[in-house]
């Protein structure tokens, strides 16, 4: 704002005006008035945040009754401060959303999730308003398609296809839990063949359990396995990874083909700090939120550093460093950050085994700042 005060300065205090022409002045006088009206009226958005969504409106096709289908919103903030969303209203109860609880960085990108779960046949149109500090309006995303009884061609709503039995998904995530949740994913599961199906879980550990709606599944009948996390049984906070097998009949053997992998992000609990602790806290402050690998195609293996700052009063510690995939590895020389100090936090591509991964690539920190306990920073290759 003092900027273009002292712009209008200047364009008024160096405008000559003849004296033999008084009816100039004014002339000159109301552009003046102009500019400063267009400079002070648009000097306030141009350090706002900006929202770019890639597709505003997602058509699903074909979706069997009663089996969710997720479907991803993807968004740019194109401003220059960062942008948080508030608030993702669906429409209807049927649509389940989640959104980035962080804010999102001028030239960052996050994801919007609706999960659809049809109650009606027929074809649908559901929205979600966004709302946001880049307008007291909200952005309106909408989910279009037709409810089916069942499909004809399965390769879209199950794309995991594990031979007379196809998965919506063989990745389940379980994100930011507390202790004493007991959250449930469900997995939708077609039986493409003619006969009778009894779905199950191999190698479940003590804290997933598995029940299976319906337990008989007829042929070209969709299902769901309901796997459930008890946070009680998980050992440590961070990240929990484990692989669980599908018995797609009697005497089946783990292998690849039909693995599924579970994931589980404890988080710890800061809700009781107090304010004045809250000050006293550590807080991490990242060089970069992402990292792109994609412009070293050529490379089996390559490395890009992130500085970790601890701007707080306290010593920052961070608890746990853990990597999404079997392509990545990280490495960090001190994970106990002084008031004032860095560190830097290498991160590792290889390649090799980039096939073998079925998640998205990141890298996962826990520490003890309060207002980030949790930190993912994505990494695209």
């Amino acid at each position: 704002m003092t900027n273009a005060f002292a712009l209008v300065g200047r364009i008024y205090h160096s405008t000559h005006i003849p004296r033999a022409l008084p009816w100039a002045k004014c002339f000159i006088d109301l552009r003046v008035v102009s500019g400063i009206t267009f400079l002070l009226s648009s000097a306030p958005f141009l350090a706002q945040p900006r929202m770019i969504v890639e597709a505003d409106v997602m058509n699903m096709g074909e979706v069997v009754y009663q089996t969710p289908r997720r479907v991803v919103f993807n968004i740019t903030n194109r401003g220059a401060d960062p942008l948080v969303i508030s608030r993702v209203q669906p429409s209807c109860e049927c649509t389940k959303v989640t959104f980035p609880q962080q804010p999102v960085p001028p030239g960052g990108t996050a994801e919007i999730a609706a999960t659809y779960d049809a109650r009606m046949l027929g074809s649908f149109q559901k929205e979600l308003e966004v709302y946001t500090n880049a307008s007291s309006e909200p952005v309106y995303l909408t989910l279009q398609g037709r409810v089916v009884q069942a499909a004809t061609d399965y390769t879209g709503e199950f794309p995991i296809d594990m031979g007379a039995v196809r998965l919506a998904n063989n990745v389940v995530e379980f994100d930011d839990v507390n202790r004493g949740d007991k959250p449930v994913v469900a997995i939708p599961i077609v039986n493409t063949s003619k006969g009778s199906y009894r779905p199950a879980l191999m190698h479940l550990p003590p804290y997933l359990s598995a029940t299976y709606e319906p337990e008989q599944l007829a042929g070209g009948r969709v299902g769901r396995i309901l796997l459930a996390l008890n946070t009680e049984k998980l050992k440590n906070y961070g990240l929990t990874q484990t692989s669980v097998y599908l018995a797609r009949h009697m005497g089946d053997k783990v292998s690849m083909a039909n693995e599924i992998e579970v994931s589980a992000l404890l988080l710890p609990d800061f809700s009781r700090l107090s304010a004045e602790d809250m000050m006293r806290a550590p807080h991490m402050r990242l060089s970069a939120d992402s990292l792109d690998f994609s412009g070293l195609q050529g490379k089996q293996k390559a490395s890009q550093v992130i500085t970790i700052t601890n701007d707080g009063r306290q010593p920052l510690n961070i608890n746990s460093l853990q990597v999404y995939g079997k392509v990545l590895s990280v490495s960090l020389a001190n994970r106990v950050i002084a008031p004032g100090q860095q560190v830097k936090l290498k991160v590792t591509i290889n390649r090799k085994f980039e096939k073998a991964s079925k998640t998205r690539p990141r890298v996962l920190l826990i520490t003890d700042d309060p207002t980030r306990p949790k930190t993912i920073i994505n990494v695209k290759l």
